[in-house]
C-alpha cells in the first residue's frame, strides 16, 4: 500500500523559509514522478513543483521559480520542497503526490496523495 506522509509545515513570517518533506513507502518509486501541490482556502488545488525519482528533470509553477527548490533523497525515499522568501500568498495546505511515468503538472495526473501539511505565512 502506497503511503505518502508530508511534514515540515508551520507558521512563518514573510521572507522566511520552510522545508517540507514527503516520505514515500509501499513500493518502489524509481519509475515515478513526484509532485507538490497546494490548496488555499476557497481555491482549487494547484501545481507547485515536480521531480522524477530518476534523472534531473524538474518543473515549477511560475510564481515559485527562484524561491522554491524540489529535491529528492533516493536512499530515504523522501522528496523535499525547500521554500525560501515566503510570501503571504504562499499560505495553503501543501500536498505531496506520486504517479507512474513522466512528470506532469495536472492534479488529475497523480494517483497517490498525502494528507497535506499546513503552511501559513504572516505579513
Amino acid at each position: 500500500q502506497v503511503q505518502l506522509v508530508e511534514s515540515g509545515g508551520g507558521l512563518v513570517q514573510a521572507g522566511g523559509s520552510l522545508r517540507l518533506s514527503c516520505a514515500a513507502s509501499g513500493r518502489s518509486f524509481s519509475g515515478d514522478a513526484m509532485g507538490w501541490f497546494r490548496q488555499a482556502p476557497g481555491k482549487e488545488r494547484e501545481f507547485v513543483a515536480a521531480i522524477r525519482w530518476s534523472g534531473s528533470r524538474t518543473s515549477y509553477t511560475d510564481s515559485v521559480k527562484g524561491r522554491f527548490t524540489i529535491s529528492r533523497d533516493n536512499a530515504k525515499n523522501t522528496v523535499y520542497l525547500q521554500m525560501n522568501n515566503l510570501k503571504p500568498e504562499d499560505t495553503a495546505v501543501y500536498y505531496c503526490a506520486a504517479r507512474r511515468g513522466s512528470l506532469v503538472v495536472l492534479t488529475t495526473g497523480y494517483d497517490y496523495w498525502g494528507q497535506g501539511t499546513q503552511v501559513t505565512v504572516s505579513s
